[in-house]
């Protein structure tokens, strides 16, 4: 079995990320979500719109996903690689290279991301 794993926070959840989701699963056949809580995000400096059990329930509901487990910190990557026996480690192309140590562990993949849309623009167009 080739497993895969991606992260994000998956907020105001849009078709850019179904799109890596079913990208994702379609490199292996069991598919890890790791899902940014509501405190890593605080570190990170974003706030969601929903709280991180709303978001995992929303993302554990795709059907390309098999699993979904919360994310608390950058540090957690390669642990998480190493326990769940990861073979490949998605993420979107606007994160291309910062992962790239990680291929110590795994593939790692880098997926373009679908144009025109984002949470960002997504926020945007709301305010206008």
């Amino acid at each position: 079995m080739r497993k895969v794993i991606t992260y994000g926070t998956f907020d105001l959840f849009h078709i850019g990320h179904l799109n890596i989701l079913r990208r994702a699963r379609e490199l292996g056949d069991h598919l890890t979500v790791a899902v940014s809580t509501d405190e890593f995000n605080r570190i990170k400096g974003k706030v969601c719109t929903y709280p991180y059990e709303d978001r995992a329930e929303i993302v554990r509901a795709v059907k390309y996903v098999d699993e979904v487990i919360p994310e608390n910190g950058w540090e957690q990557k390669v642990g998480d690689i190493k326990a769940r026996g990861i073979d490949v480690f998605v993420m979107g192309d606007d994160w291309l290279g910062k992962f790239d140590f990680l291929k110590e562990y795994c593939e790692v993949v880098y997926l373009p991301r679908t144009e025109g849309v984002s949470t960002t623009i997504i926020r945007n167009r709301i305010k206008e």
